[in-house]
């Protein structure tokens, strides 16, 4: 029976993702902030399920996930990341940029680096995966702070890759680039172009994680649009008005 722990599973993806292996039979581990939101994640198989209170900017995230992996017995098969904020924040609010660094770099690179080492350090074969988004591909004036942190996102798991090649590691790690999910990350007044269900998305994020890939965008429309806007030369780039619509 494999092992997979999913963090940030209380909403959104996150819990799609951990129902879906939860139907498959795995043995899964589901951390969140807000531990009252897991409860009925238990209920569905409490034979199988264990839940855990992870805030990933908590200094002492990183010590509380090894001690909920070994509560497991048994090695972890699959590590989901599905913690992080984003906001659109063209006035530049700081505490929402300071936020999201905080989420997104700090806690991110606590918990990867938590679960790289425990592969490496154990000898075992393993998978990290992570949620970045596409808006990592370019920076985006409207969401600086969101942007920049997944490119960071991004970035960290190349370097991991060439880390675990250099060492001979069986380590996996993935990159899964989501476009606009309707999940509560986003703004229920805005509206976003090609919009997914979580339900969809999870689907389309599962079958990349069983693929194995290094860095996949999950949505076909979504990877064209990538490919065309990263061949915009930065100068023009830089001066495209971006921005998102209000419903009516």
């Amino acid at each position: 029976m494999p092992t997979v722990i999913i963090i940030g599973a209380s909403s959104g993806l996150g819990r799609e993702i951990a129902l879906t292996y939860i139907n498959r039979g795995y043995r899964v581990g589901v951390a969140a902030r807000r531990l009252e939101r897991l409860s009925d994640l238990i209920a569905m198989a409490p034979d199988r399920v264990k839940a855990c209170r992870i805030d990933v900017t908590d200094i002492n995230a990183a010590q509380i996930l090894e001690n909920f992996i070994s509560e497991f017995n048994t090695p972890i098969d699959l590590f989901v990341n599905c913690a992080g904020i984003g906001f659109a924040n063209p006035q530049l609010e700081p505490q929402r940029d300071i936020d999201t660094v905080a989420t997104n770099c700090l806690g991110f690179t606590r918990i990867i680096d938590c679960m790289f080492n425990y592969y490496a350090a154990n000898s075992l074969k393993g998978q990290i995966a992570s949620i970045s988004s596409i808006a990592g591909t370019r920076g985006i004036g409207i969401a600086a702070s969101y942007s920049a942190s997944k490119r960071f996102q991004s970035e960290y798991f190349t370097a991991l890759t060439q880390l675990a090649r250099q060492h001979k590691l069986p380590i996996t790690l993935t990159d899964i680039k989501p476009g606009f999910i309707d999940t509560p990350l986003l703004d229920s007044g805005t509206k976003y172009p090609m919009i997914m269900t979580p339900q969809c998305a999870t689907k389309a994020i599962v079958k990349a994680i069983d693929s194995r890939r290094n860095r996949v965008v999950i949505n076909r429309r979504w990877a064209i649009v990538v490919g065309l806007w990263k061949c915009i030369p930065g100068g023009i780039w830089r001066r495209m008005r971006l921005g998102l619509s209000s419903k009516k």
